[in-house]
């Protein structure tokens, strides 16, 4: 709530000329949020519990601190593996396989091998079975197919309704503009940030906490792709509130009980009284919602009546007045006062 109350409140000095609204803002406030947050993910206790696990999904666990002992115990092993399987293959008798027997998948397997075995790879690099070059590419298929499948299974419920009625529309479910570009952004968002950290320990010979800030910020230009103001709000507060907890227990932020509530309150006056004076200010899937909540009694205010207040409550109604007992009013439903009239209700 307090994330779209924030959002209201910022539409509302747009509309009313206080705030300028900077162009790609969402992009700007999404590289900055994700600067920081890949930076408290690459310091020791900077992240914990669902932030941690979530980014540690997204980006993959070779960019886990060096200094975590998990991240050691993970990556001892394959090297391990590794070095035992080439052991192995250096010491089996060499055969030569019938290149007549060979198929486009296995030309394709070997390909692919050879180019993440040969490649370049920092010593400072933690993706022993890959080198940098691969590293980006197999990090942008695998969240671009994460993206892609989201995306295709949040329109899966629509399809199922249209399924008898309108059967043409079941292959928008997969060809969807919408699915490419969550795809792409998720997709982008991990290749540049792990590109740009094998960049920076190429160029200054370390695995430094501070390519993070370089790297997450360079990473937030992925938003291009899906731009969306409701996620760069949402983490942008998410990281204000760990920022706030982290002060708290280092001490230098103080504690105030009950504060979630009165934050909460605070926030839902906001967006309710934006609701009644101004619905354009107010986010659209906010606005359907409490139209669902109340079962559409949100929409059935005469707002015609707050205009004189200057805020435009009826430019989203069309006139709209609802039926009102003329033994309770005194006057009819159906005026239209000018601006600075004087309103008497019953």
């Amino acid at each position: 709530m307090t994330n779209l109350a924030t959002e209201t409140l910022f539409r509302m000095g747009v509309t009313r000329g206080i705030i300028k609204p900077i162009k790609h803002g969402e992009v700007l406030l999404f590289c900055i949020t994700a600067s920081l947050y890949m930076f408290f993910f690459r310091s020791k206790d900077g992240l914990k519990g669902f932030a941690f696990s979530a980014l540690k999904f997204i980006i993959g666990k070779e960019e886990i601190p060096s200094h975590s002992a998990v991240a050691e115990h993970a990556h001892t092993r394959p090297l391990e593996r590794t070095a035992a399987v080439e052991t192995e293959d250096s010491q089996a008798p060499t055969e030569r396989p019938n290149p007549r027997r060979k198929t486009l998948v296995a030309y394709t397997r070997e390909l692919l091998e050879s180019i993440c075995k040969h490649g370049p790879r920092h010593r400072c690099c933690k993706h022993y079975q890959d080198n940098c070059i691969s590293y980006c590419i197999k990090g942008f298929v695998r969240m671009f197919s994460v993206g892609y499948l989201i995306q295709c299974c949040l329109k899966v419920p629509s399809a199922f309704r249209q399924m008898f009625s309108k059967p043409s529309r079941l292959p928008s479910v997969f060809y969807n503009k919408e699915n490419f570009q969550l795809g792409a952004f998720l997709g982008s968002f991990v290749s540049i940030y792990k590109g740009t950290s094998c960049l920076l320990r190429w160029m200054r010979d370390i695995d430094d906490e501070l390519h993070a800030l370089v790297a997450g910020f360079l990473a937030g230009t992925s938003m291009f792709f899906y731009k969306s103001t409701t996620i760069s709000m949402y983490l942008f507060s998410k990281l204000v509130e760990t920022m706030y907890f982290k002060g708290i227990e280092a001490g230098r932020f103080p504690y105030f009980p009950q504060a979630d509530t009165v934050i909460y309150a605070i926030s839902t006056a906001i967006c309710f009284q934006a609701a009644v004076m101004e619905v354009q200010n107010l986010r659209p899937s906010y606005w359907k919602f409490l139209l669902r909540l109340t079962k559409g009694r949100f929409a059935l205010m005469n707002r015609q009546v707050l205009d004189i207040f200057g805020t435009q409550a009826s430019r989203d109604f069309k006139g709209f007045v609802p039926k009102l007992d003329p033994r309770y009013t005194t006057m009819p439903s159906q005026t239209v006062l000018p601006p600075g009239a004087d309103i008497q209700l019953g």
